[in-house]
């Protein structure tokens, strides 16, 4: 009886066909893609007490079913303005009211979701002259989102907009609104069920676009914890909170609604990319216009500020709220683009080790030079699109701890910045 099947070492006593198909050996730790932005924001449509993953596209195709509004509406603006720059956003609709509700005859239809724009739903029932089932019309502001054939009330589904109840005929109707959509208060707590909420989330950026300051220490703590003890490397962009003095956490100084902005353009910045000098493309209009001493006052406060230069509304430095420099901590972790290097490194290398090597990879010294070898090539990628300088395979010095699971990484790095100040010298014969 022949007989096969896979191989470990060479020590097989029957006859037969052991084969092993195994992938060509490739880099494991390729550089994590960005643009993801997460916000939590009061909205009177909407899934309620999740995190909901939207993107651009999605944004464009489906606003009225997922936010209850045109993507044109003034409502969404925080929307377009964030999708400026971002690829996808980790929405969190604070706020849970009353659903709005409506009775025709023997029908009930219950809004899809709590709020008050479930009281501009209007629902209308017209008998078809061909047989005797009716059309059900779903209204909002008067514009038909939805029709339904249906004979009796059993046979009708619910749409994206309402859900229907009850048993028997229709009776015609000319049109009867829905009403007792209420909004849901918003408070701390709202913030709080959020943030533990979408630390199980992926993302780069998450924005709070109030102005209680209990809240926006709420943030503060919430990314200082994740970045120095979690190891996860986030950043959270607030209006006028220089106070924080971390490289996790921007303060922006002109006007609130600029955070959305901010926090797209930040998140779906490259780590080789740079903010300063960016041109602000948004729908906000806003102050821009300051002296030279005040521009200057910003950066050495670690504001993020917008200025005007000519017929352009541009970021004048792309920087953190971190000033207060040291040897240990030099001026390099203000600068955002440097930072953005920091914290890829920290999370594809945290995401390699975890995906590929933990408790998978043995800790002797063929297990530690694959793993050097996996750095080496995720520090070329790097270098290869000039997010750091200068770096060789002997900048890495990896060996075993002290544990037998242990591994000890000595790295030296060399981030790349953009070029922001010129000096010149011209001498003239």
């Amino acid at each position: 009886m022949a007989t096969g099947g896979t191989f470990l070492t060479y020590n097989k006593i029957l006859p037969g066909a052991y084969i092993n198909f195994i992938s060509k050996a490739r880099a494991l730790g390729t550089i994590a893609d960005r643009g993801v932005m997460a916000m939590a924001l009061k909205n009177n449509w909407g899934i309620e007490n999740k995190i909901v993953t939207i993107t651009n596209e999605d944004f464009q195709k489906d606003a009225l079913k997922i936010f209850g509004y045109e993507y044109t509406s003034e409502k969404l603006r925080p929307f377009r303005e964030a999708f400026k720059n971002a690829k996808e956003i980790k929405y969190y609709r604070l706020g849970t009211g009353e659903k709005a509700k409506a009775t025709i005859g023997s029908l009930t239809v219950t809004s899809k979701y709590s709020g008050t724009r479930g009281n501009n739903i209007k629902i209308k029932i017209a008998s078809n002259v061909d047989d005797s089932s009716h059309t059900i019309y779903t209204y909002i502001d008067n514009i038909i989102v939805d029709e339904i054939i249906a004979t009796n009330i059993e046979e009708i589904v619910e749409n994206d907009f309402v859900s229907f109840s009850g048993t028997g005929a229709f009776e015609d109707n000319a049109g009867t609104n829905l009403s007792g959509g209420t909004d849901g208060e918003i408070n701390n707590s709202e913030y709080s069920k959020f943030l533990s909420l979408i630390e199980s989330e992926s993302f780069n950026v998450i924005i709070y676009d109030g102005e209680d300051e209990q809240t926006k220490g709420l943030f503060e703590s919430f990314t200082k914890r994740l970045r120095d003890e979690e190891g996860v490397k986030i950043t959270t962009v607030l209006h006028n909170y220089k106070k924080a003095d971390f490289e996790g956490v921007i303060s922006v100084k002109n006007d609130k609604n600029l955070v959305y902005w901010v926090g797209g353009a930040l998140a779906g910045a490259e780590i080789n990319q740079s903010l300063t000098n960016k041109v602000y493309d948004g729908e906000y209009e806003f102050n821009a216009k300051y002296s030279n001493n005040e521009l200057k006052e910003a950066i050495n406060n670690g504001e993020f500020v917008f200025y005007y230069d000519i017929n352009n509304i541009k970021v004048l430095k792309d920087i953190n709220t971190f000033v207060s420099f040291s040897s240990d901590k030099n001026s390099d972790f203000s600068n955002n683009q440097i930072i953005r290097v920091l914290d890829s490194t920290a999370n594809d290398v945290a995401r390699i080790f975890n995906d590929y090597y933990l408790g998978k990879i043995q800790n002797d010294n063929l297990g530690r030079d694959i793993f050097k070898s996996e750095l080496i090539n995720y520090f070329n990628q790097l270098q290869a699109i000039r997010a750091i300088n200068n770096f060789s395979p002997e900048d890495i010095n990896i060996k075993k701890g002290t544990e037998k699971g242990d591994v000890i990484v000595d790295l030296m790095i060399e981030p790349v910045a953009s070029m922001d100040k010129l000096y010149m010298k011209c001498i003239i014969e």
